[in-house]
């Protein structure tokens, strides 16, 4: 080899060089070019806790079943299946039975799975699309025109095919912004889901506590019916040996009269309540369960794990979801940007024709082409620039409302913190005074037997039992009812859930 062609070899290695640094970094200026904000996490509250006064360690106790006392364990962490902490083998049998069959929860995963291919199928852009086409043909040409054959044959076949190849480089990042908010919108519908989930859980186990709550309300009416029915019998005997009036007996039958007609509503609620559980777990009322529940069958947990407001914003999954649209509305500002910018394609295609199938693509039968085709948006009456000034309106929109879902999810825990403290109160008291109008009763029937208390007496002690016996089963039920409130409020613990239903990272995640 001559010094010369040494020298231009080295030439044109560099060259190469050049021109190979020019492309990598064409590519990656083209690739910096993505339009619109990349979009930044809200900062978490910086709150340390979730009222002006630190929550308290423990809720006071009651001498009475479900009167433990609730210790708050701040910093702590849910268990994925939470009612399990109700220590109720009936309870977790329909809540299994209802995650299966539950149409609205199978509804929000299939809508899941719609947003999900959704994603995969946007991110197919970001590859060439190749088609193929074969076009077989019988013709005949009119005598009077030259045939297209070198034959000259009037009437022949012809095969054509061809295979295109399309491609639109993402220039600027509209495909890029496109995936990336279908990504979010997806992610929006996963957590759509787990807000399903926890409502269902959540609705279920208060649907059973309310049932639990009426069947105590109706055995207390049905005790204090009882009780009425032998005042009754009591006075009749007093009006026998000329120890009542007739008034006497009439105002006890009068009380048992109302005692009995407040029956049939409670039985009422309690019937339709059966009825909901029924639906919630997915089935006609026709299939109603045979698990019936009671509040003295049910544990009260009394380790309450209570998430660092810092945690919350992870937790709860309407928090995620407002954050996920948020996303989407980051990424939509970019599509909008990237829509008043040059769309670049290429194409390509080869193909071929002959007279058989064999020959088409032989000798000088084949053919083929290369384009490229730039479209910019010149005049669209400034509607590209008023749908970006929309799309950065629609974003200011998504941040207030995520503002508002992070201070209702606050309030929401607050709320039953609060609720939980007082509702151990409420029960104290409540308990104390069904004990004081028990023994008034008591010592009231004693004395009404010997002759020594009137009937107006004896109908307000009955009253008074009956009124506290009512408060102190619905002063229970409050206790499970918030506790289950305080569970939905912290986020239900899907974190903690190892099955498939609980949010894992998406498969259709931006290339």
């Amino acid at each position: 080899m001559t010094k010369r062609s040494s020298m231009a070899t080295g030439l044109e290695r560099r060259s190469r060089a050049k021109v190979g640094l020019s492309a990598a970094t064409a590519f990656a200026v083209l690739a910096g070019c993505t339009q619109g904000p990349d979009f930044v996490r809200p900062t978490p509250p910086t709150a340390s806790s979730y009222a002006r006064s630190p929550v308290p360690a423990q809720t006071v106790s009651a001498d009475t079943y479900a009167g433990a006392a609730q210790r708050f364990a701040e910093g702590g962490d849910l268990p994925g299946e939470w009612w399990t902490l109700f220590h109720s083998e009936a309870l977790n049998r329909i809540i299994a039975k209802a995650i299966k069959a539950n149409p609205d929860l199978q509804s929000a995963q299939a809508a899941l799975h719609v947003a999900r291919e959704n994603v995969l199928a946007q991110r197919g852009v970001f590859y060439p699309s190749v088609d193929a086409g074969f076009s077989p043909s019988h013709q005949k040409v009119a005598s009077s025109l030259a045939s297209p054959l070198n034959s000259n044959a009037d009437t022949f076949d012809l095969f054509s095919g061809q295979i295109s190849v399309s491609y639109t480089p993402d220039v600027f990042g509209l495909n890029h912004r496109t995936a990336e908010s279908l990504q979010a919108q997806a992610d929006v519908q996963r957590f759509q889901v787990e807000a399903t989930y926890l409502t269902l859980t959540s609705n279920l186990v208060a649907a059973a506590i309310q049932e639990a709550a009426l069947r105590d309300q109706i055995a207390a009416n049905e005790q204090i019916a009882t009780l009425e029915r032998q005042a009754v019998d009591l006075v009749r005997r007093q009006r026998a040996i000329g120890q009542a009036a007739q008034s006497d007996i009439t105002a006890q039958e009068a009380a048992l009269a109302q005692t009995e007609a407040a029956l049939p509503p409670l039985k009422k609620q309690l019937a339709q309540q059966r009825d909901l559980l029924t639906a919630l777990m997915g089935s006609l009322p026709s299939e109603e369960p045979d698990e019936t529940f009671a509040l003295a069958a049910l544990h009260l947990p009394e380790e309450l794990p209570v998430s660092l407001p810092s945690q919350l914003v992870e937790q709860r999954p309407d928090i995620r979801a407002a954050e996920a649209s948020l996303h989407a509305a980051s990424a939509q500002i970019g599509v909008a940007m990237a829509n008043r910018l040059p769309n670049i394609t290429l194409t390509g295609a080869l193909g071929g024709a002959g007279t058989t199938i064999a020959n088409m693509f032989s000798g000088g039968n084949i053919g083929w082409d290369i384009a490229g085709d730039i479209a910019a948006p010149i005049f669209h009456g400034n509607t590209l620039l008023h749908q970006e000034r929309a799309a950065r309106a629609a974003y200011d929109q998504a941040s207030a409302q995520y503002r508002s879902v992070v201070v209702s999810s606050f309030q929401n825990v607050a709320d039953t913190l609060h609720a939980l403290a007082f509702d151990a109160d409420s029960l104290k008291g409540a308990a104390h005074a069904e004990q004081v109008a028990a023994t008034n009763l008591e010592i009231v029937r004693g004395r009404a037997q010997i002759g020594a208390a009137n009937t107006l007496a004896l109908l307000n002690a009955e009253q008074s039992y009956q009124q506290a016996l009512i408060n102190l089963a619905q002063a229970r039920a409050s206790r499970y009812a918030d506790t289950v409130a305080l569970f939905q409020a912290l986020g239900g613990g899907w974190w903690n859930r190892p099955d498939d239903t609980a949010p894992q990272k998406d498969a259709a995640a931006i290339p």
